[in-house]
């Protein structure tokens, strides 16, 4: 059988129905509420016809007060109210509709909140995203709410199944509140839940007991995990293994690896000034001679790192990242590197490549960065000034964005777009969403 086209069966029993998994891509598209709307239905059902075995949603917030971005959906509180779940179940049904499997990425944005949605970012201690001048600083959690927080994890994947997913991912990853605790950069805390890699480990270890209390045995469970942070000081990779060897007791059934965070965002292809890590060459630097000859390494971000963690890891594996070929994405699985390829960007633009890949009507996916007009030049992806290269970065960032709510609207995508006008144009629908969402507040009281 065709490599891609393997079902894979999973601890708890889930079967994925094919290799290729539509990874987590924050919407935006919820209502000011941050409800589910219609436009998630008609998104998910263009992926789920898509040909993926596995959509992940973008990420679902335990906290309405602190959000990634304005239209995210937020469970908070947990229990979903009935209009809430009914909008739930409609997002489920349609994301479900061609027999794929469906799991609700579960987040909290910790100090990654921007100052547009909150005025006080939490996180696990007092230190701030210097980043555009876009964050203020959070304020570090009591351990009552960290226990509070723990349990909403758990809340909203017991709704999460009710509502018809099938399954939940435990965002620990890109600088997020889990991610956070467990780097020394960004944990500063001299109580249980900082200093040792144990005591930083804590919060997430928990986060998934609980989760795998309240959903059962039967039900998939993901969790998303930093190969490392790049920062210095922070996540390293040996550290990766250690809590990847403490996931192995935990009953997860998928690990996802990545990297990054919002002063690294290696997920989007960029490099600051953190070089190496740990000894490990970072995937974007030059490689050897005779692993360029290797298409699986030139393709994906965090396929380096994740060969190490397969040394490691019992539990099957998901690398995302850079995946554009299917020689590319046959050779990791072949290599034992990974189980599951996760896909992402090019699923902006056209959400049936996995099925045209799947019947082999295609080998390769879009470039679409090739075909984005960058505007002037200063913006070229080549310049050497790091403010113009993060410009850059998020303008194609945004550029996705806003292909994705094309589709969400029932749109074609435009690939016209410049870079550049997608960097203005996805901030003034930031801040457009983010005013009505604080109306909407104001009104509830």
């Amino acid at each position: 059988m065709d490599l891609l086209a393997q079902p894979l069966t999973l601890p708890c029993g889930t079967v994925l129905p094919n290799r290729l998994c539509k990874s987590a891509m924050t919407e935006g598209v919820a209502d000011a509420l941050l409800r589910p709307t219609s436009r998630h239905e008609t998104l998910y059902r263009q992926w789920s016809e898509g040909g993926c075995g596995l959509l992940i949603t973008g990420n679902v917030q335990i906290d309405r007060r602190v959000l990634e971005r304005p239209g995210n959906v937020a469970l908070d509180p947990a229990q979903a109210d009935p209009e809430t779940m009914q909008r739930l179940k409609a997002w489920a049904r349609a994301g479900t509709a061609a027999g794929n499997q469906l799991w609700m990425q579960i987040s909290h944005a910790g100090r990654q909140s921007p100052m547009y949605v909150t005025r006080e970012p939490l996180a696990p201690s007092a230190v701030q995203l210097k980043l555009l001048a876009n964050y203020a600083t959070p304020r570090a959690l009591r351990e009552d709410e960290i226990l509070d927080f723990i349990q909403r994890y758990a809340r909203v994947a017991a709704t999460a199944r009710e509502a018809g997913f099938t399954g939940v991912q435990i965002h620990g990853a890109h600088g997020y509140l889990l991610s956070s605790f467990l780097s020394g950069v960004t944990n500063l805390r001299t109580d249980a839940w900082g200093g040792s890699l144990e005591n930083r480990a804590r919060m997430l270890l928990e986060t998934i007991k609980a989760t795998r209390a309240a959903v059962g045995a039967d039900f998939a469970i993901s969790v998303k995990l930093n190969s490392a942070d790049f920062q210095k000081g922070g996540f390293t990779i040996e550290e990766c293994l250690q809590v990847v060897e403490w996931l192995n007791a935990s009953s997860i059934d998928l690990l996802e690896v990545s990297g990054g965070s919002y002063e690294q965002p290696r997920l989007l292809g960029y490099e600051g000034k953190a070089k190496d890590v740990a000894g490990y060459r970072a995937p974007d630097q030059e490689a050897p001679a005779q692993q360029l000859e290797s298409t699986r390494r030139r393709e994906a971000y965090f396929l380096e790192y994740a060969t190490a963690i397969r040394k490691v890891a019992k539990m099957p594996m998901l690398v995302t990242g850079g995946f554009r070929t299917r020689a590319g994405m046959e050779e990791a699985l072949t290599s034992g590197d990974c189980d599951v390829i996760g896909l992402g960007r090019p699923l902006c633009g056209e959400p049936d490549l996995p099925k045209r890949l799947l019947n082999r009507s295609i080998s390769e996916f879009p470039r679409y960065e090739k075909r984005m007009q960058l505007g002037p030049g200063i913006f070229a992806p080549t310049t050497k000034v790091h403010l113009f290269r993060l410009i850059n970065v998020f303008g194609q960032q945004g550029w996705y964005y806003l292909q994705l709510m094309r589709l969400a609207d029932g749109q074609k995508p435009d690939f016209n777009l410049g870079v550049f006008g997608a960097f203005w144009r996805y901030l003034l629908d930031e801040y457009r969403t983010a005013w009505r969402m604080h109306r909407a507040r104001k009104a509830a009281g």
